[in-house]
């Protein structure tokens, strides 16, 4: 496996992307190399505990655009856009990820959201990870596998003031501090041909 720096520079589309106001965030872009990266991806997408959740908005309910799967230890329940998650038991290819990225970020993960991308049709809107349970100052490690796809931020108090990040297959963007204070990240809908991405976000969950 290679391991990149976790202080090498950010790679980005936009001014100033390893300089951001109000911001805490690391890219490794080789956290795993490409055949690993490959390997990792068709064995989480064959073990995921994927599903298709839903969500009220506009008096509708509307299914969310992406498959997601919760995995943590006893307890480390997760709820946002009003959706409760109960963790799934950790997978062995979880488990190696989670090893990789603990060693980098320094910090213990006792949680994971997994996240596939079908296709470029599917997406997360304007959010930042601000839950309770995850803490004053999340730590949030987002891993990628698959295609590549862009990663936006924006700032809460001025909107013109944002980046963009190229998550290739293999690489780690680690936000934290008072990242999720003030900026959302999106991954936005493509009319780009683009192929399935699975991306990981390890966490620290408070249990009840």
């Amino acid at each position: 496996m290679q391991q990149a720096s976790l202080f090498e520079p950010a790679v980005a589309v936009g001014p100033a992307a390893a300089q951001l106001p109000d911001a805490d965030l690391r890219f490794v872009p080789g956290l795993f190399d490409a055949d690993a990266s490959e390997r990792l991806f068709d064995e989480l997408l064959a073990t995921g505990a994927w599903k298709q959740d839903t969500i009220h908005m506009y008096g509708r309910q509307l299914l969310v655009p992406r498959l997601t799967a919760w995995y943590g230890e006893r307890k480390t329940s997760y709820t946002y856009s009003n959706i409760r998650l109960e963790p799934t038991h950790w997978t062995a290819p979880l488990l190696e990820v989670q090893g990789a990225v603990e060693a980098v970020a320094g910090v213990a993960f006792n949680s994971a959201l997994a996240n596939l991308y079908r296709d470029g049709r599917d997406s997360v809107a304007w959010h930042a990870d601000d839950e309770p349970e995850l803490g004053r100052y999340p730590v949030i490690a987002s891993v990628s596998f698959g295609a590549t796809r862009r990663f936006d931020l924006r700032h809460n108090d001025d909107h013109s003031i944002r980046t963009s990040y190229e998550l290739t297959p293999g690489s780690l963007l680690l936000m934290r501090g008072p990242t999720q204070h003030h900026w959302q990240h999106r991954v936005a809908k493509t009319a780009k041909p683009v192929g399935p991405r699975i991306n990981l976000t390890f966490r620290q969950t408070a249990r009840p």
